[in-house]
């Protein structure tokens, strides 16, 4: 399934049915009194979260959303029909902002959320309502109030346990397909993940959410390489998983680099826990790595893990990482 994160769609609650002006006409009854039901409310629009669905692409081939308009009242003071109204499903993680882009409206943090958007208009009054003891037989009635209509702005943010972040080409796909069932494309180029992918790492009785973001580079912040788009994602995550490609020259400046891009963009994604995952251990000579490793040890303080998804090294190792990380 395509993956979309962002969509804007036109809303529109249901107009409320007319009120009727009609008066009794029974046999025997020369003077019927008024007897014009009321029109019935108009459907609205409701938002609900489902836990199901992980991207907006429904949301890119259809962009107008009407709820049903109620129906007119009769006579014999019948009143009429509700509109129905319109659910419209989006993951849990996304955010419903005005036609600005920038108001917040609603964020969606947990499954079967539901939110009344828009209220559809209320139903007009008929003539039986204006009845008086100085006018008993009124012909007037209301017209129902028009639903209330929009422009929005819808924005997902994935929510998972853990988000995968790195430079690209450093294995983060290859770790979520190693660790889950989930299936990532994969690839020796760089940017092969556009989209951020999800699975589910169980251990023991556990089950983490695991996000691959797509791989970050140096001014991801001001959205280089649609780094902003990506970061996004990151919000969400309650801990990073920090990959390294241990082949790499620079070990030290490519984990500051991508360091400094979440300060850039958030000082709150900065502080929060992270794992050093140093990944390809299988393709590289163990003098050279054991010089790396000592290297880096030096520079950064933070504990790593070394493993090798290729041939699945150290994964246990890993596992017990998260579930220690993810517990707390």
């Amino acid at each position: 399934m395509k993956f979309l994160d962002q969509a804007k769609i036109f809303i529109k609650a249901g107009n409320g049915g007319s009120g009727s002006a009609s008066f009794r006409r029974e046999k025997f009854v020369e003077f019927g009194g008024p007897d014009g039901g009321d029109g019935g409310d108009g459907g609205s629009i409701i938002i609900e979260s489902d836990r199901n669905l992980n991207t907006l692409i429904d949301f890119r081939y259809s962009q107008h959303f009407k709820a049903q308009h109620g129906q007119s009242g009769s006579k014999k003071n019948k009143t009429g029909g509700r509109g129905k109204d319109l659910v419209l499903k989006v993951p849990v993680g996304t955010q419903i902002y005005e036609e600005d882009n920038n108001t917040l409206i609603y964020d969606f943090l947990k499954n079967k959320e539901k939110f009344l958007l828009a209220a559809g208009g209320k139903g007009g009054l008929g003539n039986v309502r204006f009845k008086s003891s100085t006018n008993r037989a009124p012909k007037k009635k209301t017209n129902g109030k028009i639903g209330e209509e929009f422009w929005i702005w819808l924005q997902l943010k994935v929510i998972a346990d853990i988000g995968i972040i790195g430079l690209p080409n450093a294995g983060k796909s290859s770790l979520l397909s190693a660790l889950t069932r989930a299936r990532p494309k994969i690839a020796n180029y760089p940017f092969t993940t556009i989209n951020p992918n999800l699975g589910v790492c169980y251990i023991k009785d556990k089950e983490i959410i695991l996000a691959d973001i797509p791989g970050l580079v140096e001014g991801a912040h001001k959205g280089v390489g649609l780094g902003d788009k990506f970061l996004r994602h990151v919000e969400r995550c309650k801990i990073l998983l920090h990959m390294i490609d241990v082949t790499e020259e620079d070990l030290v400046g490519n984990y500051k680099k991508i360091r400094s891009e979440l300060l850039a963009y958030d000082k709150n994604l900065y502080k929060k826990k992270e794992i050093i995952v140093l990944n390809k251990s299988d393709i590289i000579e163990k003098d050279q790595l054991e010089n790396k490793l000592k290297k880096f040890k030096n520079r950064i303080k933070n504990r790593y893990n070394l493993i090798s998804t290729y041939n699945k090294t150290d994964l246990d190792s890993l596992k017990k990482s998260l579930i220690k990380y993810a517990s707390k």
